[in-house]
């Protein structure tokens, strides 16, 4: 396994780490403070920290993976999974919207690459034996 695939796990599940406490510690304070979000509704609490309790699991995944890859691997699947279907429901919500381009334009970062990112570390990375 190659150093940087670690690091680059053991960052975005830092990241989504602090993304998932945010939403479960101060769902309002996340809800205002990311670009869009408002617009795609009323602000939900429950809503906004049930996902943000799936974002410390797939940080969790990544960290693992991060630490021991062949015993993480598994977990950071099953993140890598949901984060795509996450990406996907986004992607037919920007298709179904008034500005297609804008909203997958809003959403490149945050939702897409950073489903990306750990699809390609499931898929491409792979330990042996796993």
């Amino acid at each position: 396994m190659r150093s940087w695939d670690r690091w680059v796990s053991g960052g975005l599940g830092a990241g989504f780490l602090a993304n998932g406490a945010m939403m479960l510690l101060a769902p309002l304070g996340w809800y205002d403070a990311v670009p869009g979000v408002p617009a795609t509704g009323p602000f939900n609490p429950h809503f906004v920290r049930d996902i943000g309790a799936i974002y410390v699991m797939c940080a969790g995944a990544l960290g693992w993976f991060a630490w021991r890859p062949a015993q993480g691997w598994p977990a950071l699947s099953v993140a890598a999974a949901w984060l795509t279907m996450h990406a996907a429901i986004h992607v037919y919500d920007a298709t179904c919207g008034a500005d297609p381009l804008a909203d997958i334009r809003q959403d490149l970062i945050g939702v897409y690459l950073f489903a990306a990112i750990p699809l390609a570390l499931a898929l491409l990375r792979k330990p042996k034996g796993a």
